[in-house]
């Protein structure tokens, strides 16, 4: 086998690789004879059919069979002769396969680029500080209870956080409009499900109270001939009801599957639960700085097949979110330029993290590969059993190992970079939008 090696642009290569043509004809007619035994022809006996025959009959497509599988295997015999490491799939053209000549072809291909990383140390993280309290606590126990409160009627004025039924009619330039009309709609003052300014203006009314108020349409408004114009509604309120927060109580609990311990065990399992997902949420904080300043420092070509492959990977995610929003047969194609902004980030991402992985030689830390299970599964009813799947599952233990390493890597960038620890509080990292 000859191999010549030529960089076409980039990270773009093209092998031409020579097989010697009694390679292949030694191939071709090992086939052949095979052919020859098993294949019934009629005027033949079986076995007894002339080499002339079968060649006329099979020798083109069994040539071609043949040098499909040379071109592959040598191709990877080139490749780890000559030290290459190919991004994604080679495309494969033949340049001369005829009987009696050597087989020649191309392999036209990307390869993985030299990444020198810069500046690890340069990089600047600010780190999260904080912890849950027993005020973080008593919030999250409120927010329970008003995930199971119930409604009462009532006469008094209406607050937020009160229910209203109502009916209204809206009119912009005095005209009513389309969708701008309802009857019994039921509205959770405080929501923030009207346009701008809709619930202030009813927060006070009362059962048997009319009203009329002006609100404006947003200019982004998703209603083209409503952006941005004032409009009037009338407003009849039908109903008010106030909301009943439940008891913390036994009975409270068991709502959470707490059948032993009542309140203080649900406590327990809230606050393990707080502290686990305020942990994760400080990780990626960091993880989130660690990555930007990698890229920032680091200027990578990518190789388009990888790009290509990602595309693909988050274009069917895309699709299978979808999935059950409508019928897979009414799905359109999404444009690979939705995706190719992350597409790209993504790949450049796995490139420097899979070089500092490289170059400093890091390896799965198992113990680490344990937390990550066991962390995983405390969300779970009975914890045990998903470790156990976990373990027993190659494809997802595997994912959970690379899960592991990507960490080790950020941990490691993290101890060289720039680190000044910030204190927060559990709710601001949690819910940074109401800060």
């Amino acid at each position: 086998m000859q191999v010549s090696v030529e960089t076409i642009d980039g990270l773009e290569r093209r092998l031409t690789i020579t097989v010697p043509a009694e390679t292949v004809d030694v191939e071709v007619k090992n086939r052949l004879r095979h052919i020859a035994k098993t294949q019934r022809i009629n005027g033949f006996r079986p076995g007894k059919v002339p080499p002339s025959v079968i060649q006329k009959r099979y020798g083109k497509g069994v040539r071609q069979e043949v040098a499909g599988e040379l071109m592959q295997r040598n191709f990877v015999e080139a490749i780890v002769a000559e030290k290459i490491n190919p991004a994604g799939r080679p495309e494969f053209v033949a340049k001369s396969n005829n009987d009696g000549e050597p087989l020649v072809f191309e392999a036209t291909f990307e390869v993985y680029p030299e990444i020198e990383l810069k500046d690890i140390e340069k990089i600047e993280v600010e780190r999260p500080v904080a912890e849950v309290t027993d005020k973080d606590l008593d919030e999250m126990f409120v927010t329970l209870q008003k995930q199971h409160q119930t409604w009462k009627e009532n006469k008094r004025k209406s607050k937020k956080g009160d229910k209203l039924t109502i009916d209204f009619t809206g009119r912009v330039e005095g005209e009513e409009f389309e969708g701008g009309k309802a009857e019994n709609f039921e509205l959770e003052l405080g929501s923030n499900r009207m346009i701008p300014g809709f619930e202030k203006e009813i927060i006070g009314m009362k059962v048997g109270e009319e009203k009329t108020i002006k609100v404006t349409f947003p200019e982004d408004y998703h209603v083209e001939n409503l952006k941005g114009k004032e409009a009037e509604f009338d407003i009849v309120v039908k109903k008010t009801e106030g909301p009943v927060l439940p008891e913390i109580n036994e009975e409270f609990a068991k709502l959470f599957g707490i059948e032993e311990g009542g309140v203080e065990a649900l406590r327990e399992e809230v606050r393990k639960n707080m502290e686990r997902e305020l942990t994760q949420a400080l990780k990626a904080k960091v993880k989130e700085q660690v990555i930007d300043g990698l890229l920032a420092a680091n200027d990578v070509e990518l190789p388009k097949a990888l790009v290509a492959q990602e595309v693909d990977v988050l274009r069917q995610q895309a699709m299978q979110r979808f999935a059950g929003q409508m019928d897979p047969k009414n799905m359109p194609e999404l444009p690979a330029e939705m995706f190719t902004e992350q597409a790209e980030k993504r790949v450049k991402i796995g490139l420097l993290l899979g070089e500092v992985i490289k170059q400093n030689e890091l390896k799965v830390d198992d113990q680490k590969v344990d937390e990550l299970i066991e962390s995983a599964a405390s969300a779970y009813e009975d914890p045990q059993e998903v470790i156990n799947y976990y373990k027993n599952n190659q494809e997802l233990y595997q994912q959970m190992q690379n899960v592991a390493l990507e960490e080790q890597a950020v941990e490691f960038i993290t101890e060289k970079a720039k680190v000044t620890d910030k204190e927060t509080t559990f709710k601001d990292i949690m819910n940074p939008e109401a800060k």
